[in-house]
């Protein structure tokens, strides 16, 4: 985070909480970021089946603000919203996960999806229907989609989530958020060359698939405002999104196979 954007008062906090752990400077930090965490619990309670509580989505959301607040690194030049927005919906996703609120049968349902997504549309070179993927895993239309609906959660990431550089070592999301200011020109090659393969495959998905994703990260719209655009219930938009966020993250998957192997 840039000192030029913030206030005095700002600053004030920050140092005291950064050098003396001032809990009063934590407690004007926290309340001054806490509509982070419903924004961020927002966006992502839409997708979620209505057996999930608010509350508990508030909660983890919190435990993120809280640690984001802790580890945010001032000298990093990153913008502490960027930051703690990762951290908020890390917390959340991770939560999640721990209580297991998904079967791991659903899981392995879905698993074998995104796979039928990758396989299909690299043999086909185009954005693959209900009906082939069905077909390929021997299931119903039914059974997929109710299958893409349960697992809404799984087409997002936790920014704890281990990955893995191209000599395999385990590192987290959070470590490869660069400082824009300091980018290296490989970097920005590598940056540049995703942003080119992620447009390409945006640009082959499904019409419909094509709009929620412009609209939900481009436009900001939350899931029920597509609905209203696109006249279709919220079920059906946040089916769409993990449709397509499948088809996006097979797409990543054979980039990063493909960069391994040059």
């Amino acid at each position: 985070m840039s000192l030029k954007k913030f206030s005095q008062e700002d600053y004030d906090n920050w140092r005291m909480w950064r050098e003396d752990r001032d809990p009063e400077a934590g407690n004007r930090i926290v309340s001054k970021y806490l509509p982070l965490v419903e924004y961020v619990v927002h966006r992502l309670a839409i997708s979620l089946p209505h057996s999930v509580h608010r509350d508990d989505l508030m909660s983890f959301g919190f435990n993120g603000l809280l640690d984001a607040i802790k580890k945010f690194d001032l000298d990093r030049g990153l913008q502490f919203e960027t930051y703690a927005s990762w951290r908020i919906r890390g917390a959340v996703i991770d939560g999640l996960r721990q209580s297991d609120w998904l079967p791991r049968s659903v899981r392995e349902r879905a698993r074998k999806i995104e796979e039928a997504y990758a396989i299909l549309e690299q043999e086909k070179m185009r954005s693959v229907s209900d009906k082939e993927v069905a077909q390929f895993l021997d299931m119903t239309e039914e059974e997929v989609n109710q299958t893409i609906v349960e697992t809404s959660l799984s087409t997002l990431g936790s920014i704890d989530e281990p990955i893995y550089d191209e000599e395999n070592h385990q590192t987290e999301r959070v470590n490869m958020i660069l400082n824009e200011r300091a980018e290296l020109p490989e970097a920005h090659i590598h940056k540049q060359f995703i942003k080119d393969t992620l447009a390409q495959v945006i640009n082959r998905l499904p019409e419909k698939e094509k709009i929620v994703i412009s609209l939900f990260y481009f436009e900001e719209l939350n899931l029920t405002e597509i609905a209203d655009v696109l006249g279709l219930s919220t079920s059906r938009i946040s089916q769409l999104h993990s449709k397509a966020m499948l088809r996006l993250k097979a797409s990543m998957t054979r980039y990063e196979e493909m960069i391994r192997t040059i």
